[in-house]
């Protein structure tokens, strides 16, 4: 396994496997078993004569003010050994400065589906995601690239961004990797206090009684999900805090019409320090 930290060194390996099949698992670093299932996902894409590439590199340009850019959570050394472990060809973990030159004067700017949700509480974060994506897609050259369902909103804007710029991307959405509780993993669930770990996993059965209510009861008026929902958090959470809960469409991220074919509800909930966000597909 090839591990890299600058632009020249992908370059020249690119240059060295060209041809070959080349999958891409963009992450922060901080990895858990569900970056795992992404690049056993990303294995099996690319193949025994195919690559498997890993980014870890936590994006300054997608943290706001006050958020954790500082304390995000780094562990090099035990991400490099998962990596290893389950088929990783090569590691690129460069510094910022080798992405972003002080004197940058170009970033990318998502004007539709960033504007709620998770983009509505963290103005800018989604610019920085498509900056930093496009910029790995760019360097690394991947034919195909591997992104966890558990982002709703960032998977929709990489889908818009691969559209509208023109990448030659194939891009592969993974079911989102829980705990035996139900919370889905997260790199931020090391925030949790243990009584606020005890709570969490109410957001994702909160989810599933909104789904388990549009399967079986007929329920189609999104307000009223939300509100079961927020119902449900109010009474198994009461030390989280919501930020959003919302019943959208799955490729516009926008309220749900009479042309929306697959709705996604996605909520985001803080507790304590930790802002852990999830979603469900009701079909």
């Amino acid at each position: 396994m090839n591990v890299i930290n600058n632009i020249r060194q992908v370059r020249s390996w690119h240059t060295v496997n060209r041809g070959a099949r080349c999958v891409f698992v963009p992450t922060m670093g901080a990895l858990h078993e569900g970056h795992a299932a992404l690049i056993r996902a990303a294995r099996e894409i690319a193949g025994s004569n195919g690559n498997v590439v890993v980014s870890i590199f936590v994006n300054p340009l997608q943290f706001g003010p006050g958020e954790d850019l500082e304390k995000y959570p780094r562990s090099l050394v035990e991400d490099l050994s998962l990596c290893r472990d389950n088929g990783t060809d090569m590691i690129f973990a460069p510094k910022a400065e080798e992405l972003y030159p002080a004197d940058r004067s170009i970033v990318m700017r998502e004007s539709s589906l960033s504007q709620m949700l998770c983009g509505a509480s963290r103005p800018g974060h989604f610019d920085g995601v498509c900056t930093v994506v496009a910029k790995l897609f760019n360097l690394v050259q991947c034919d195909d690239a591997v992104f966890g369902k558990k982002d709703f909103q960032q998977l929709a804007i990489i889908r818009r961004l691969v559209r509208d710029l023109d990448f030659n991307v194939v891009l592969h959405a993974i079911d989102t990797v829980r705990e035996p509780d139900g919370l889905a993993m997260s790199s931020r669930n090391r925030y949790l206090t243990p009584e606020e770990r005890a709570q969490a996993p109410a957001l994702h059965a909160a989810l599933k009684l909104a789904r388990d209510t549009w399967k079986n009861d007929g329920e189609r008026d999104p307000a009223a999900l939300v509100n079961l929902i927020k119902k449900h958090l109010q009474q198994h959470a009461p030390l989280g805090r919501v930020d959003y809960v919302s019943a959208v469409d799955a490729v516009t991220l926008q309220p749900v019409s009479a042309t929306t074919e697959l709705v996604v509800v996605a909520a985001a909930v803080f507790f304590g320090g930790a802002r852990l966000i999830d979603n469900i597909e009701l079909k």
